[in-house]
């Protein structure tokens, strides 16, 4: 059988990745920065977050075996819009780009995962612009639990309160009622 794109993945971050330790509040990357990295959570948990004047906004999380970057910066090679925090004690570990990019150029086969593994991607980020478009609070949160049924277990409740546009106090009452 074929070896897989998170297979191959895994094998090169045990091959040429290197492993570091994030203290909670530590960053990974910060706004302005270039993603050169691809990061994939080995313990503890991470968040994506976009910081505008007003407030501090979660767009995404990260935890034990989760992939995870400042995509847009990784693939344009631009500043960072994002900032990528451990929100808890967390190790990584972390490939170059390059050295990524070697992995996916190697064979048809491998680039063929990659573009689905993009696809994949695309369709969560259409998935978050539903939920951030539904206006009932509790639909948002029965949409996420769907599909990370332990985001609780892994993430503080400020967090994700944040990622689901409400404030924690709503969140709590939604969660008793």
């Amino acid at each position: 059988m074929p070896e897989t794109f998170i297979e191959k993945l895994i094998k090169i971050f045990d091959e040429a990745g290197t492993e570091k330790v994030f203290a909670k509040g530590e960053f990974l990357l910060r706004e302005g920065e270039t993603e050169k990295h691809l990061y994939m959570v080995v313990s503890g948990a991470i968040r994506v977050l976009y910081l505008s004047e007003f407030e501090e906004q979660t767009i995404r999380f990260g935890y034990e075996g989760s992939l995870i970057n400042s995509l847009s910066s990784f693939i344009k090679s631009a500043p960072s819009e994002f900032y990528i925090e451990a929100i808890r004690k967390t190790t990584i570990k972390m490939i170059a780009k390059e050295d990524f990019l070697q992995l996916v150029h190697k064979d048809h086969e491998t680039l063929s995962q990659y573009v689905s593994l993009l696809e994949l991607l695309l369709t969560q980020q259409i998935d978050r612009e539903i939920d951030l478009l539904i206006t009932s609070p509790s639909e948002r949160l029965k949409r996420v639990l769907e599909r990370s049924p332990n985001v609780f277990q892994q993430v503080p409740l400020k967090y994700i309160a944040s990622y689901l546009r409400m404030k924690p106090e709503t969140l709590s009452r939604i969660r008793n009622s």
